[in-house]
């Protein structure tokens, strides 16, 4: 299928879809007339990318472990599996400590703002 064919089945842009194959997520085939041709095998790596990106992976981590996550399973496929879930546990503790530091700097500027805006009386 097309590009526009193929943002409509994935719910993806073509614009998204353009960056997925610069980013070497992806990759379509060509028609002869060098248009992309998108199969159901790339449309299922697509929405797994969206799913992965929506939770906020990077596309580094994501980039990395893309193919044994949706190629077929080897005996390979568990370990990196299993790496990619310490990846992203790491990812989310990380997320997890900047949320507690923004939350804590919230906290003192309303305090501030607390004590520096006159009663209102």
């Amino acid at each position: 299928m097309k590009i526009g064919e193929a943002s409509r089945v994935s719910g993806v842009s073509a614009r998204s879809l353009r960056h997925y194959e610069d980013e070497g997520l992806i990759v379509p085939g060509r028609c002869s007339n060098g248009f992309r041709d998108y199969c159901q095998s790339t449309i299922d790596r697509v929405l797994v990318i969206r799913s992965l990106l929506e939770s906020g992976l990077p596309v580094r981590l994501i980039r990395e472990v893309l193919p044994q996550l949706t190629d077929g399973c080897d005996a390979g496929a568990e370990v990196v599996r299993g790496e990619f879930l310490r990846e992203v546990q790491n990812y989310r503790d990380r997320l997890a400590a900047r949320i507690a530091i923004l939350s804590d700097q919230q906290a003192a500027l309303d305090a501030y703002l607390r004590q520096a805006r006159p009663a209102d009386r």
